[in-house]
């Protein structure tokens, strides 16, 4: 299983030059690769943005939205950004995306909450079609080609089976976001044996997140951050905070049991952006 490290792309006060120092640490440490999380009503750090600045501040190690919340933008104008950082970044892009459960986000966006599965279901075909350089009815292709042959490699979060048929249709995998590996076990099972109906070849990617947080020092900045980012889901907010792993035992047995349910990738996702947090995770999973 590989091991990335998330992007502190949503830490409250985070500034853009510590992402790109993050984002070179990363990488001279040996995580495989960096993940953003996505949200639109909050002041965190642009997806796309930071994936593309990451880019530059690299050379290896793979970029991984973890997810995009892709019915806010407009398709073609997102098959452009995400086929531009593929290109920039050697073909390192793989763009995570799903619909998200906020209708905030989408209110502020100016877009439609109750059709946002319709709608990541039309973006998917048109992005395809871009990526294929099929020139639409404007007379030209629209974005570069793609890195590796036809697409941008996609994993697709969600536990409904409209997810599940986007998977089986669209991606290279599913993404389990944050969620025990109980909870993924069982998606990921039905996945597979999509997977083999459908005729598809090989095996598909299985990728988790979980925040983390090291050190006495860095734990209660950690429960603030995550109960401001949560905030939305009232009490429950709480339980998010405390489900973060703040222990090097919790770290370590996170990774087993991630790993012992067949997924392919785990992203730790820090839930503060002091430097220190990703030597002491390398220390304990690399």
């Amino acid at each position: 299983m590989k091991i990335g490290i998330g992007l502190p792309n949503t830490v409250p006060g985070t500034p853009g030059d510590r992402l790109l120092e993050w984002a070179r640490r990363a990488e001279e440490a040996g995580f495989a690769g960096l993940a953003t999380i996505d949200r639109l009503v909050y002041p965190s750090y642009d997806t796309l943005a930071t994936l593309a600045a990451a880019a530059g501040a690299t050379s290896r190690i793979e970029l991984v939205s973890n997810i995009l919340l892709a019915p806010l933008h407009s398709p073609l104008m997102l098959a452009k950004s995400a086929a531009s950082i593929d290109q920039l970044s050697g073909g390192r892009l793989t763009l995570g995306v799903a619909v998200g459960g906020r209708a905030d986000d989408y209110a502020a966006a100016g877009r439609d909450f109750s059709r946002r599965g319709r709608d990541l279901d039309a973006a998917l075909e048109l992005m395809h079609q871009a990526w294929r350089g099929e020139a639409f009815a404007y007379g030209a292709a629209v974005t570069p080609p793609p890195v590796r042959g036809d697409r941008v490699p996609l994993l697709i979060g969600g536990t409904g089976e409209a997810a599940l048929r986007r998977t089986v249709t669209w991606g290279v995998g599913w993404t389990a976001g944050g969620g025990t590996p109980e909870m993924a076990a069982p998606v990921m099972a039905r996945i597979r044996d999509m997977w083999r109906e459908a005729g598809r070849e090989g095996e598909p990617r299985f990728a988790a997140l979980a925040y983390y947080a090291l050190g006495d020092d860095a734990a209660d900045r950690s429960r603030a951050n995550l109960r401001d980012y949560y905030a939305f889901l009232g009490p429950y907010a709480d339980r998010v905070a405390d489900s973060a792993l703040r222990t090097p035992q919790a770290v370590r047995d996170a990774v087993s049991a991630f790993a012992d349910i067949g997924c392919t990738e785990l992203y730790l996702d820090p839930t503060v952006a002091s430097l220190d947090q990703i030597d002491r995770l390398a220390d304990l999973v690399l």
